[in-house]
């Protein structure tokens, strides 16, 4: 049920971003349309002011890994790019700005407490990346994976709140390149408990380095034995 759950969820960021990407292309072509019946000079570029945002409605809230929960109980969207380049991470306060023609500015007004971690980047067994560092898998965006041109295997720096329990993280820097790449036949994927076990630090090996000397401590006992006999045959 939570695997359905989280499909779910990566399929509506997915959908955010593809509205996002289709709402700046749209703007894109009305601007030229304007440009080409000469309502709009060409090269000047429309601009926010400080009456539209003093104008418009303004809505606090919190990130939560995707999308910003607004102190009325909605939900609103993030930008992938913003939230990725902004390196938000779960619990940071946000201010939106709703401009009176329904354009939508973020401002992040209180960042939450932070720790770095490093982690392996990998992909589960439905083809979606997460980062695995500590023993947790780690969410991040899409808009990271792609930003940092992330591949499985992949060292990478990984933004966390320091203070409170999160299944997102975000991108800071890629340390390492490739320590999956070795073979050129396709990566058998795995489920995150089994990636998260080969990551966790080896188990020491003493048991085996035991296991090993036993046969040499036997033969040892039973030459003692046989001297301390001969030497009472002599006595």
């Amino acid at each position: 049920m939570e695997e359905k759950d989280e499909k779910t969820n990566e399929k509506v960021q997915a959908l955010r971003e593809m509205i996002y990407a289709a709402e700046k292309t749209l703007q894109g072509a009305k601007s030229m349309l304007l440009q080409l019946e000469g309502k709009k000079k060409v090269g000047r570029r429309k601009k926010i002011s400080e009456e539209d945002l003093e104008e418009g409605r303004i809505v606090e809230g919190t990130f939560d890994g995707q999308i910003m929960i607004g102190t009325d109980g909605k939900q609103y969207p993030v930008p992938a790019n913003y939230a990725s380049k902004s390196k938000l991470v779960e619990g940071d306060m946000l201010k939106l700005t709703i401009t009176p023609d329904g354009s939508f500015i973020y401002k992040q007004i209180g960042p939450t407490d932070r720790k770095r971690v490093i982690g392996v980047a990998s992909l589960d067994a439905q083809g979606d990346y997460f980062v695995a560092a500590e023993g947790k898998a780690y969410k991040v965006l899409l808009a990271s994976i792609t930003y940092f041109k992330v591949e499985p295997g992949d060292e990478v720096t990984l933004v966390i709140p320091k203070n409170i329990s999160s299944d997102w993280g975000s991108i800071e820097n890629v340390l390492q390149k490739g320590r999956e790449k070795e073979s050129h036949l396709p990566r058998e994927r795995k489920n995150i408990d089994e990636i998260l076990k080969e990551d966790a630090p080896a188990k020491s090996n003493d048991s085996t380095i035991i296991d090993e000397w036993t046969p040499d401590l036997e033969e040892l006992k039973k030459e003692l034995n046989n001297n301390s006999t001969e030497n009472s045959e002599v006595l």
